[in-house]
């Protein structure tokens, strides 16, 4: 279930709340600029299905968002609990960053917790199996998929290039609670 949890961003990050309503989510994210869509994830995938398999089964939809957003291309992320590297796959992502480029997912299957900078605020976002989430250009922001990761979700760019992450150096990724929901 998607759920949106509202910290302060500074010392001591105080719980201001947790919303599971879907209008109360997306105004909530909406003086950040980042849309929140639920599209349907109806695609029953294979145990180890091929980036291919994946990205054919949601054509529609990924066309429909390139043509909508201007992206030239998108790929397919997933991480399970049995993934050799998923420790080193979860640090990577788990700094505070920003992108020159939208950051555009789609998840398939399971869930993983975004967390955007926005005011005084930081937006814990839990994203599900059928969530679309687009975090504008220069959104500072990090991405925690859980010690036990389980997640697919198709990935969307207007250039690569503009998808590397430049970090913002704050360590305030460390202070707010990391993601355990992924079990």
């Amino acid at each position: 279930m998607t759920a949106l949890t509202l910290y302060d961003d500074r010392a001591p990050f105080g719980l201001r709340a947790t919303l599971h309503d879907r209008d109360a989510i997306a105004d909530a994210l909406e003086p950040a600029g980042v849309v929140l869509e639920r599209w349907e994830a109806g695609v029953t995938l294979s145990a180890k299905p091929a980036d291919t398999d994946i990205l054919a089964a949601y054509a529609a939809d990924v066309d429909r968002l390139k043509a909508r957003g201007g992206y030239q291309s998108c790929d397919v992320i997933r991480l399970t609990p049995d993934h050799p590297q998923r420790t080193e796959m979860r640090a990577k992502f788990l700094s505070e960053h920003i992108h020159d480029d939208d950051e555009v997912r789609f998840f398939v299957e399971g869930s993983g917790l975004f967390y955007i900078r926005s005011g005084d605020s930081v937006l814990a976002l839990e994203c599900t199996a059928g969530d679309l989430i687009l975090l504008p250009a220069g959104t500072r922001h990090w991405f925690d998929t859980g010690e036990y990761p389980r997640f697919t979700a198709i990935r969307l760019f207007t250039t690569p290039e503009g998808w590397v992450a430049r970090f913002t150096g704050d360590e305030i990724a460390r202070a707010i609670p990391l993601y355990e929901g992924a079990r």
